[in-house]
């Protein structure tokens, strides 16, 4: 009854799964074939239905194409207002996400799942945009045409000789909780567009010749019910493994064939094939390994790889089964997958060894149930053909030496225990060194050691002693039974051993492949992530190992990867590039390019070959097992998704650079045109004036002009000084740190800004234990510069400019406050961004002054940041780090000869430090 129970860990995933779906929203699809098959109609039929009985229902966004019956089920609606996106001039309608989980519909309606969002948005692609609102608790309804199948990608261009840029993972259709496929005859479609049902008529006359014709639209309904039969399938299986259903229901056939060593298993591969062609059925070849298994000669063994290998050709799904009994392991397999029919070999064992021993075939009659049994035979010519070897198997004589030596050994025991124990207390010194051989040898040493047994018990401690004979019959039964008990426990440990090496070979299998996913994930860089692959490669397949990825022209070449030992020659790249081209195995074990030195594997990822793995093996058969060749396989699918993942990420990093850059150029045009164009025309204006009518002009008329043009060529000149200055700190500038009073920092700051603040009254106020800093005089000038040049630019002309300095925490904290109309909300930190000009100010300039403050204060190992003053306007602080002691200055004969002049220092009144006309503080 244990077999009919369902696994404890399906039903725990499942119970996760179902915990995790009560706190998410469903999420139904509409599935269809082709646009105009009745999608969105069929979606806003069931919004209206919902919205009759009750159920609170949003049209988030619908796309009716202008289709008077669709447009007409909005009537009674509610539809959310898109949200409008500027895009290259023009203005885009997108589904507004945010609106759509503050407003939480129960249901609410986003068609064109595929649909690419502009650029901007919080996600790329609408799907994404779909699962975020089901992780949100809301359920959605949504539409999908096959051909935007990820999966299906390829296979629709081949058909259609249309590539579908937008696409949709097959996850999301997995995901979903309900499809609805949404079926309509190709001919009713063509009609459709030909009314101009789906497309207006022009485009609808160019869609019936391209992409709608007829041939095209019943490949893509063959594949939209296939794919639906899929899924529904999934879901059946799903629901009988739940339930524990032991039997089959043949709603969709299934062929299972089974293999084994017998010369006659290809005529059987292909006897399978035929079934499975005429009933145009999904048909599986698998193999059991039983613990009889590995007893099998090299050439048996090479028999089966062959014959899987000739399955996997015919387009069959190879699988390597393992258990105790064949039947109970091909019945298990049958039912998991929900097989119809299993086709299996007459069997070679002659009639009384099937009564004795038993047949497979009675076997899977008996215990098949719903499934049907064919019985094929096979023919000798027509087997699978294998090459002639020598055999190179042999006895495994310290195995039997071992045996013999344990019933020696337990014989010695036994001879010690014999005149104090029981003759039945002398048995299980005998069965426990027949376990004891069990566990370490194969079968044939432990039924030796079984017979020994048996036969040394009865030779020593049984009367007549030292002599075959039996005194008393009643010791046959004791005999018999010891002997059975002896090979019925030596072989459920031979059993047990045989399971327990196939589960440790599984478990490192999938601790290999876990580990170098893991690695793979927290990797960058292209060749980190080869030479992680080539490693773990290694680790599992002794053997030389080479990748070879395309170079610009699609010409393959060896990867310089230091754990890379495979040397390829031109002969071996030739076969490589056949393999990268082709993505087919080919080389060494192969029957394309079999003379090659190595095994080449091809790199296959979501958008086609990416590389190729050349692995050429220690032993020349590693990979006749499936089972490796498959594991192969997997490890080069890490790989190339890998690479892929990398190339990607590359290439969205460059297309992040690109999109800065236009960003950049974008607001460098806009900032800078205005602010070139102003001070260029005053000036020329200006001179204009001069030269036309210098002399008829007043001197003070002439004296007013050259000072504006002196005036608007300053600026002009601040503004290229700025973009130069910020091209040469992105850069990397080089600060050049040296011990310097930050007195002199601002005074020469003041100097320069003597005009900029001849109407503004600047408020020092230095503390007097302010200390020596390590600074770059120059930059920090230049900080300061931009500083007080910013507060004159934002401030009424009279007001006040407050600037102060302490030190506090080993740095050196500087304040540059004014009285101005202060900062806006969200403008404290995006103000010393590039090229960002706030909007509550009447903002003026290219933007490039605090960016620079910015920039050269990291430098120094600083920080800056702004706030509005609690009584009106706006605080820019900044700090400087003072590292080190300062060197020890003499005071200056005039300090020293002048008292007056050490009070620069401290004093709230800077008037040595500001320019005449700065009006100190009072």
């Amino acid at each position: 009854m244990t077999g009919q129970r369902p696994d404890p860990e399906v039903l725990l995933a499942r119970a996760k799964e179902e915990e995790a779906r009560k706190y998410r929203g469903r999420l139904k699809l509409f599935f269809g074939a082709a646009a105009g098959v009745g999608k969105t109609f069929a979606m806003l039929e069931a919004a209206r239905e919902l919205k009759a009985d009750g159920v609170d229902v949003m049209v988030g966004v619908v796309e009716t194409h202008g289709r008077m019956e669709t447009e007409s089920l909005l009537d009674g609606l509610e539809i959310l207002p898109p949200r409008q996106v500027a895009y290259r001039g023009t203005t885009l309608k997108e589904f507004d996400l945010d609106a759509a989980l503050a407003r939480r519909p129960t249901v609410i309606l986003v068609d064109e799942l595929a649909h690419s969002n502009a650029e901007g948005s919080r996600h790329a692609k609408r799907w994404q945009d779909v699962l975020e609102l089901v992780d949100a608790g809301i359920n959605v309804y949504t539409a999908l045409n096959v051909q935007h199948l990820e999966s299906l990608n390829d296979l629709v261009a081949k058909i259609t000789g249309v590539i579908v840029r937008e696409t949709v993972p097959d996850s999301v259709l997995e995901r979903a909780d309900e499809i609805e496929l949404v079926d309509l005859p190709p001919d009713e479609l063509i009609q459709r567009l030909q009314e101009g049902k789906v497309y207006l008529p022009q485009q609808a006359q160019e869609a019936i010749h391209s992409f709608f014709r007829k041939g095209n639209l019943i490949a893509l309904r063959e594949l939209a019910l296939r794919r639906t039969a899929d899924r529904v399938d999934a879901q059946m299986q799903a629901y009988m493994r739940d339930h524990a259903i032991p039997k089959t229901w043949p709603v969709a056939e299934r062929v299972l064939v089974c293999v084994s060593p017998s010369p006659q298993a290809g005529q059987l591969v292909r006897a399978g094939r035929r079934l499975a062609t005429r009933l145009g059925a999904e048909w599986i070849v698998a193999n059991v390994e039983t613990p009889a298994s590995a007893k099998l000669s090299r050439d048996d063994r090479e028999r089966v790889v062959q014959t899987l290998r000739l399955a996997e050709q015919l387009g069959a799904e190879s699988a390597t089964l393992s258990g105790p009994t064949m039947s109970e392991e091909i019945l298990a397999y049958a039912r998991a997958r929900n097989v119809s029919k299993i086709v299996i070999g007459k069997p070679a064992r002659s009639l009384w060894k099937r009564i004795l021993l038993g047949s497979i075939v009675d076997a899977l009659v008996r215990g098949s149930g719903d499934i049907d049994i064919y019985v094929v035979s096979g023919d000798k010519e027509t087997a699978v053909p294998r090459p002639v070897r020598q055999q190179t198997d042999q006895t495994d004589w310290p195995a039997y030496a071992e045996a013999i030596g344990v019933v020696a050994l337990c014989t010695g025991i036994a001879w010690l225990m014999f005149p104090h124990f029981g003759l039945s207390n002398l048995i299980m010194v005998y069965l426990l060194g027949v376990v004891a051989v069990a566990a370490r040898s194969g079968r044939a040493p432990t039924v030796l050691a079984s017979v020994l047994s048996v036969a040394t018990f009865d030779f020593f401690f049984v009367p007549p002693y030292f002599s075959f004979a039996v005194s008393d019959t009643q010791y046959m039964v004791t005999f018999a039974v010891m002997l059975v008990v002896a090979l019925v426990i030596s072989g459920l440990t031979v059993r047990i051993r045989a399971q327990a090496d196939s589960a440790r070979d599984r478990e490192r299998r999938t601790a290999a492949l876990y580990a170098m996913s893991r690695e793979l994930a927290n990797t960058r860089g292209v060749m980190s992530l080869l030479a992680i692959s080539i490693q773990h490669v290694v680790e599992v397949f002794p053997a030389e190992v080479a990748v070879l990825l395309p170079d610009a022209t699609g010409r393959l070449e060896a990867q310089s990867v230091p754990a890379a030992t495979l040397r390829v020659d031109t002969t071996e790249q030739a076969v490589a590039q056949w393999v990268f081209e082709h993505k087919e195995l080919a080389g060494l074990g192969t029957s394309t390019l079999p003379g090659a030195a190595a095994l080449y594997v091809p790199l296959i990822g979501s958008r086609g070959a990416v590389g190729v793995l050349g692995v050429k093996p220690t032993e020349a058969h590693a990979f006749d097992s499936p089972e490796q060749l498959h594991l192969l396989e997997t490890f080069a699918n890490q790989t190339a998704l890998a690479i892929e993942r990398a190339a990607l990420a590359e290439e969205a990093q460059a297309a992040q650079l690109r999109v800065q850059g236009e960003r950049l150029r974008s607001s460098l045009l806009s900032s800078v045109s205005h602010d070139l164009r102003t001070p260029l025309a005053v000036i020329t204006g200006s001179a204009s004036t001069l030269l036309e009518s210098g002399a008829a002009l007043e001197a003070t008329v002439r004296q007013d002009l050259l000072q504006t043009i002196r005036e608007e060529a300053e600026r002009l000149n601040r503004l290229v000084q700025n973009l130069l200055e910020m091209t040469r700190l992105e850069a990397g500038v080089e600060v050049r740190k040296e011990w310097h009073s930050l007195e002199e920092a601002l005074g020469a700051a003041l100097s320069r800004l003597e005009m900029a603040l001849r109407d503004r009254p600047v408020h020092t106020d230095m503390a007097k234990d302010l200390p020596l800093v390590p600074m770059d005089d120059v930059l920090v000038e230049q900080v300061l510069i931009n500083l007080l040049e910013n507060a004159a630019k934002y401030t009424p002309a009279g007001t006040a400019i407050d600037v102060r300095a302490w030190a506090e925490d080993n740095q050196v904290m500087v304040e540059v406050a004014d009285r101005g109309p202060g900062l806006a909300v969200g403008d404290e930190s995006r103000i010393f961004e590039k090229f960002y000009r706030s909007a509550a100010r009447d903002a003026r300039g290219a933007g490039l002054g605090l960016a620079i403050c910015r920039a050269i204060l990291e430098a120094h190992g600083g920080r800056i940041w702004a706030q509005n003053r609690p009584d009106g306007g706006a605080i820019f602080r900044f700090s400087l780090p003072v590292d080190g002691t300062p060197p020890h200055i003499e005071p200056r004969m005039a300090e020293l000869e002048d008292p007056k002049a050490a009070e620069v220092r401290g004093s709230s009144a800077r008037d040595s430090l500001a320019p005449s006309p700065v009006k100190p503080a009072q």
